[in-house]
């Protein structure tokens, strides 16, 4: 089993009124020469909830973050203008806090962030202010 000291909260990087299914991310990251979704998990708009890569697997998400990391992504963090924004519905919101919750039971030691607090990250994603809006988790 992987040691487990991050999980990374990311956003698709797409609009909020168009959808990016489950496929369309997986071409995207096929695309850019990886061998699968990066993430971990996926959350689309409805709030399903798509386990995408294995936790047992190292993710492709947080470059000198992967070994040590699970990576979380939802759809959408860009509003209709294609502005980074918390796109986030009621259902995404559900399903990452209930995620989040079960993540810190088996890796009760890692800290969760967005993408953008890693150091050297230069982007919005995840969109929110991930350390505030889950410091009680």
């Amino acid at each position: 089993m992987r040691d487990i000291n991050l999980i990374v909260i990311h956003c698709s990087a797409t609009r909020c009124d168009r959808d990016f299914p489950v496929k369309a991310l997986e071409a995207c990251h096929k695309a850019r020469g990886f061998d699968g979704i990066g993430y971990h998990y996926y959350v689309t708009r409805d709030g399903q909830l798509h386990l995408t890569r294995s936790e047992a697997s190292r993710g492709a998400h947080a470059k000198g973050y992967n070994d040590h990391s699970i990576g979380i992504c939802y759809e959408g963090g860009l509003d209709e203008h294609g502005n980074p924004a918390d796109t986030r519905t009621p259902a995404q919101r559900y399903t990452l806090l209930i995620l989040l919750r079960a993540l810190r039971i088996d890796y009760p030691d890692a800290r969760i962030v967005g993408h953008r607090n890693l150091p050297g990250v230069r982007k919005a994603c995840p969109c929110f202010d991930v350390r505030s809006e889950y410091s009680k988790v």
